[in-house]
Order: C-alpha cells, then structure tokens, then sequence
C-alpha cells in the first residue's frame, strides 16, 4: 500500500538524517583535534517500484552510508617540539601501540598522519595516547640498510636515550702545507721538520700522526725534493707511510706537486690527490693535492707553516639534540659538534587511503578497500615531506559543519511532516467505518 511505504520512507528519512547529524557532530567535537579526519554521510535512495505506466508507486526510501575522507589534509601548525611531526602531502607514519611491545609476535602497524612524539622512561618515543614511533635504525657510521618495503621487517621501534654519546673516527684528513723552499737549496741544514696531527680513533681516543719532513740537500742547485714519513702513535709510533715529494720550481707552477712517488705504505692517488693510509682503527684518506695543484702541500718561500689542517670525527659527546628532517632522517646532535643520523621513518601509502580502517587516536590500519601497504622514502613516489616542529589540524570547517547542521535540521523536520501527515491519513482511512 503506498501510504504504508510513505510511512516507512519517512521513518528512513529520520534514520538517515540522524545518521547524519551523527557525523556533523563528531566533525564538531572533533574541530580542535590534531590529525582528525573529517566523517561525512551520504544518502542514497531506494526503488521499490521502477516499472512506468503501472498505475502504482510505492516508497523506497533512503538509505545513508558513512566514509572517512582520510585523504583531506588539515592545516599545518607550527610547534615548538622538534619531535612534532606532520606530513607535507601524501603518506603516513607508521606507529604501533604501547602494550604491544611488551607482548610476544609481531607488532601490529598502524598509521597517522601527525603525532607530538616525546621519549618515555625507556627512551621510546611515543605520543601521549600511547602510539610508538617505528623507524629503520641506522648503521654504526650512519647510513641506512637495505629493507623491504612490502612488509614489517626492519621496522623497529624508535629509542633515543638522553645519555646517549658517541664518538667519530676520523677517516677524512686534508693537509694543507707549506715546505720552506730554502731548505731544499745547497748549503741549507737538512734538518727535518716535524709536524703533529691529532685524530681520533674508533673508540674515541685521541691519536696523532707524526709527520716529518727531511729536505733532500744538493751539493749545488736546489733540489725541491722531500722526504715524508709518516707514524702512527695508536701504533707505537710504526712507519704507515714514507714518500718521496718533489715539487716544480717553474714560473706557471712553481711551489705545487709535481711528483709523489712512494717508498712505502698506501698508495698516491694522482687523480683526488689522496694517499690511503691504514691507522691503528682502519682506513684514512689523506689529502695532500693533485699535482700543479696550490690548495695541497706547497713548497714556497722560507716558511714552515701548516696553512690548512682539516678532518673529520669527534672526540666521544654526549647527545644534547634530536630532529627530523623532510626526509624522514632523525640526527641526534652531541656536545661535541658531531652529527649522526640514527634513524629513517619511512612513509606508508596505499592505494585508496579513504578505504582504511579507521581506529582511535586518528590511527588507521589496512583494509581490503585500501589495498596494500608500500613503505617510501620520505619525498619519494607519491609522498610528501616530513614536517618537524609542526602538527596537522583538525580537517573540519565549522562553517561548513553548523551549514550542513542547519540543512539536517530541516530534513529532520520534514520527514518527521511526512510521518505526521500519513498518521492524519491513516486517522481519516479509519473515520470511514464510523
């Protein structure tokens, strides 16, 4: 009977809306909410009755489906936490929980687009609501191992400890040196000239290398011929590396290289101007300049001078700083000036993020509707950059939210007219028997 699908069409109408006014207010309660993802309700309606020309139509109705549009990006808001983060585009960070850590098996993942991460007791960091961070861990000397995308392994929990120090090895030496001319003359002493350069080796320490130069003395003319010897007090003061240098006297080149030949130890690169050398702790390249070139070892004048020493590595520090930058690289900085990047916070994406499944704490997880997971490098594929010192707002527009309230409001009504109209119908139907 139609005026009885009339009555059941209004009743979906209130139910749909209601489902609506649902939505429009977790939006609203929600407004202040980092990371929150606005609800929207949408309506579709019902055919009972699709034949034309059948003399009869019976009410359908509407029906109402709920979506989160996890796509739509909130603001970005500054903060004054380094460990604050938010994502500049596409992609999420994948977290997990808390008690989940404690518990044998495989850590359920879960994503969000923002958190304000901070270190617990333990050093983990996490968020106020319990979400841990999960990250690559970096090798000792700073770089990130291969892992796979398609899957958990090598995500790890992040864990910076306050204490934390850690030292530099030196492994890059650049020496920048001038050899008095005159010594290499007829008649001039012969004495050698030593030279001390601190390194630091693998556990910290402090080393040096003991450099000396003896010019090679002519009965008459100028030879512009060195002897370099170099030691290693990590090794007991042992010869690493001997080497014969001869330098060019002419007028376009005159004071650079113009030849190192080698007695013993590692061997000359012509082409970087870099000679292998092996210290107590491994490998070290040492700079002394390409031939004809004036930024190495010089022989000019009468001056013994160290003009420009360089190296890298640190004495051990202790950890006074933690950042992330738009590639998702987390560096501690310690006292000492050392920088190290001890983690990379990959980027999770899937093919439809509307289709995840939504979970408290504006977390999401895979769902057969949002595909599989692929883990990116931050600015890599589809993603975005990671953003330190900010967190993404609340997607909802109060504006648009109290619009659509009104407009629910006088559906509401009119459904409720309709329900109303058709118990004044069926009142009448009844009057007939009287």
């Amino acid at each position: 009977m139609s005026i009885s699908s009339s009555l059941n069409s209004g009743v979906a109408g209130l139910a749909a809306n209601a489902t609506r006014l649902a939505t429009i207010s977790d939006n609203i309660a929600n407004s202040s909410t980092f990371g929150y993802k606005r609800a929207v309700a949408d309506f579709e309606s019902l055919v009972i009755t699709s034949a034309s020309g059948s003399g009869a139509y019976s009410a359908g109705g509407v029906r109402a489906t709920t979506s989160r549009l996890v796509e739509q990006k909130g603001a970005i808001v500054s903060t004054s936490n380094a460990l604050d983060i938010a994502i500049s585009g596409r992609g999420m960070l994948p977290v997990t929980t808390e008690v989940s850590l404690s518990v044998l098996g495989t850590k359920p993942m879960m994503m969000t687009t923002t958190g304000s991460f901070h270190t617990d007791a333990n050093g983990v960091l996490k968020t106020h609501s319990g979400l841990v961070l999960l990250g690559w861990l970096a090798n000792a000397d700073g770089t990130i191992p291969t892992n796979p995308r398609d899957t958990l392994v090598g995500l790890t929990p992040v864990v910076i400890n306050s204490n934390q120090t850690a030292g530099d090895p030196t492994t890059r030496m650049n020496m920048g040196v001038n050899l008095p001319a005159t010594e290499t003359e007829a008649g001039a002493s012969g004495d050698p000239l030593p030279l001390s350069v601190e390194y630091f080796g693998n556990l910290g320490t402090s080393e040096t290398l003991d450099i000396v130069f003896t010019p090679t003395v002519p009965a008459v003319g100028s030879s512009n011929e060195w002897t370099m010897v170099i030691r290693d007090s990590a090794q007991a003061g042992a010869v690493i590396g001997e080497y014969t240098l001869v330098f060019d006297d002419s007028r376009g080149s005159g004071g650079t290289l113009a030849s190192v030949a080698v007695v013993s130890g590692g061997a000359y690169n012509a082409t970087a101007g870099t000679l292998d050398l092996t210290v107590a702790g491994g490998p070290m390249l040492m700079t002394i300049g390409v031939i004809s070139d004036t930024n190495g070892l010089t022989q000019l004048s009468d001056s013994f001078a160290p003009t420009a020493i360089t190296k890298d590595g640190s004495p051990v520090g202790n950890l006074t700083a933690v950042e992330i930058d738009e590639n998702g690289y987390i560096t501690a900085t310690y006292d000492t000036g050392f920088t190290r990047k001890i983690y990379q916070i990959p980027l999770v994406d899937v093919p439809n993020p509307n289709g995840l499944t939504v979970l408290n704490n504006q977390t999401f997880q895979v769902s057969p509707s949002s595909g599989s997971f692929f883990l990116w490098d931050a600015g890599d594929g589809p993603t975005g950059a990671v953003v330190g010192y900010a967190r993404e707002g609340s997607a909802t527009d109060v504006a648009g939210e109290l619009t659509s309230l009104i407009q629910t409001q006088r559906a509401y009504s009119s459904n409720a007219k309709v329900i109303q109209t058709v118990d004044e119908m069926l009142q009448e139907t009844t009057n007939i028997k009287r």
